[in-house]
């Protein structure tokens, strides 16, 4: 494997950064999870996008354009002759010191960018689907840190999914301050109820999801009603299918929350429409390499 940092390739086990990197150190900095399906990076300009607006927010400067990024990742692909594959694109503020002080980050930020395969979920779950739990951590808030913010910083998600695990699940819903589904520990989470199509909107704490969006963008071109809606345990009880969505998973169903069945078991009509045509989009939209 080899993995780019600073405009260097190195083995994987020669690739290193600093102990005083403020990414190591504090999670000091942001991130992107990209897929690439038979050499075409999907919505690779719109992940590139969402990371320049994370680093904006918590004040990074990355230090390549967009376009040097974009033939980054693609050399990256290049190099790993890598047909399929799932891109870890990282955004440290640097090496600093073991205080907090962002201004004692003295050199560039430091880009490291990995590729590699993924299956984030055995094929039987996308036939049989998920069987998922409400934790009891809950979505970090918009005012201390706002999840639309990709950063390297992911404890949150982490003592999330540890809650899942030890109830023997895969994934989890969290909530947000309110009591409201705000997303899982890795997804957007949607819920089907007749021919409506609903997920969390942003404001409530959860992230901008390229996967989301695309499934958004996809059911309005087939007729299917999409809301951005805040959406209750009861509501997701009571739907009539549930799936979620998101660069590792894609679209995988949910057949069971908290013990409850939803729908009848088994992934439904319109998620597996969804699906269909997610893959078709995967065929024809981003970049070829």
């Amino acid at each position: 494997m080899k993995i780019y940092i600073d405009g260097k390739f190195y083995e994987e086990n020669e690739a290193k950064i600093s102990v005083f990197d403020h990414g190591l150190l504090y999670g000091d900095g942001v991130f992107e999870g990209i897929r690439s399906y038979n050499r075409l990076v999907f919505k690779l300009r719109e992940h590139i996008d969402r990371l320049f607006e994370s680093a904006k927010s918590i004040m990074l400067t990355i230090p390549l354009s967009r376009e040097e990024l974009i033939k980054a990742v693609i050399l990256t692909l290049k190099k790993n002759n890598l047909k399929d594959s799932y891109i870890r694109l990282v955004v440290t503020r640097g090496k600093g010191d073991l205080g907090l002080d962002p201004r004692k980050c003295k050199g560039k930020p430091t880009v490291i960018i990995i590729a590699d395969k993924i299956a984030l979920y055995p094929q039987t779950l996308y036939q049989e689907g998920l069987k998922i739990i409400t934790v009891p951590t809950i979505r970090n808030l918009p005012e201390a840190l706002n999840p639309q913010i990709k950063s390297l910083n992911y404890l949150n998600n982490i003592l999330a999914k540890i809650e899942a695990t030890n109830a023997g699940c895969d994934e989890a819903i969290m909530l947000d301050s309110l009591g409201y589904v705000a997303e899982c520990t890795g997804d957007n989470i949607f819920i089907v109820k007749g021919k409506n199509l609903y997920t969390p909107p942003q404001c409530m704490g959860t992230l901008r999801g390229i996967t989301r969006d695309a499934v958004l963008e996809i059911a309005r071109k087939n007729k299917i009603p999409a809301h951005e809606h805040v959406i209750t345990r009861h509501e997701v009880y009571i739907s009539d299918e549930c799936f979620l969505t998101g660069t590792a998973a894609e679209i995988i169903p949910v057949v069971a929350v908290d013990g409850r069945v939803i729908g009848d078991g088994r992934p439904g009509k319109i998620t597996s429409v969804l699906l269909k045509k997610f893959r078709e989009l995967t065929k024809r939209e981003g970049i070829r390499y």
